[in-house]
């Protein structure tokens, strides 16, 4: 491919990676900032926010493109998901895998500049990122898959920042994939009705009539596991303040989902970067002001 398909296809290809829908980007991101920031017990080292950050948008995207790949079939019978380029065939079969491989060697490239542990852990996110989209043909439960996925930035930072694994990483691990389940779990009710015409599982599906039962007590869940790890790591005021406004926000979105409208539910969803926004700052104005 010349330079100038290449600019011809880049509008494509930023489209299939989702770079203008930036919030699966930040809910992946948050909680590395979490783990950064407590590992470091405040500011991180520069270089290791650089990769971080500029890393989780590339596997977030690779994540994408896998995603669309696997879906490719269906998506076209989902009203929300039938204009993607890969369902349209605007994009190809070998196109989409190529820029899969591509975002996954330039997040390791980055990688590469912390250490060997952290290049370990890297392995597993890859992983992760490529079998979480086919789990959706074999179980209903993907997001809890997609909710290991998107926790493993937790490990990696404290393995970067730190060189090791104190207990506590893993309370933070285990109350992010609580939460991710929750969100997930809302996006997948928008898709619901689609969803069992074509065939794909779901939390949404699996949890039916109690779907908002099980999602606020994933969402309590998530606030007594997150709460144990500010006990762990000695976390002050500001960031069980921040745990309550986050509880809030949970009733808020329960709230949002109680008719189990569409547009109300992906709204739930999008609220969840409020959260995330909300615990930093706490994290943050902890290590700050004490």
């Amino acid at each position: 491919m010349t330079l100038t398909q290449l600019r011809q296809r880049l509008p494509l290809y930023l489209r299939l990676m989702r770079a203008d829908k930036p919030i699966g980007t930040l809910l992946l991101l948050w909680p590395t900032l979490w783990a950064l920031w407590i590992a470091a017990k405040g500011m991180p080292d520069w270089h290791l926010l650089f990769i971080f950050i500029v890393g989780t948008f590339l596997m977030r995207s690779a994540g994408c493109v896998i995603n669309d790949f696997a879906d490719r079939k269906v998506d076209g019978r989902v009203k929300r998901t039938a204009q993607r380029p890969l369902a349209t065939g605007e994009v190809g079969k070998r196109e989409a895998l190529t820029l899969f491989v591509v975002l996954c060697l330039l997040a390791f490239i980055l990688v590469l500049f912390t250490n060997s542990f952290t290049i370990l852990l890297s392995l597993v996110a890859v992983a992760l990122a490529a079998i979480y989209p086919f789990m959706k043909r074999f179980t209903n439960l993907p997001q809890l898959v997609l909710g290991a996925a998107f926790s493993w930035g937790i490990p990696m930072a404290f393995a970067a920042q730190t060189g090791e694994l104190p207990r506590g990483v893993w309370l933070l691990y285990i109350g992010n994939l609580l939460w991710t389940v929750a969100y997930d779990t809302f996006y997948a009710m928008v898709d619901r009705d689609d969803d069992l015409k074509v065939g794909i599982k779901s939390t949404a599906i699996l949890f039916g009539e109690d779907d908002r039962t099980i999602t606020s007590l994933l969402q309590a869940m998530t606030i007594g596991v997150l709460w144990l790890a500010g006990l762990q790591f000695k976390l002050g005021y500001w960031y069980f303040i921040a745990l309550i406004g986050a509880a809030v926000l949970f009733v808020y979105q329960q709230w949002l989902i109680r008719h189990r409208d569409r547009d109300a539910c992906f709204k739930a969803f999008l609220d969840n970067n409020r959260v995330g926004a909300l615990i930093f700052v706490g994290i943050a104005l902890h290590y700050a002001v004490g």
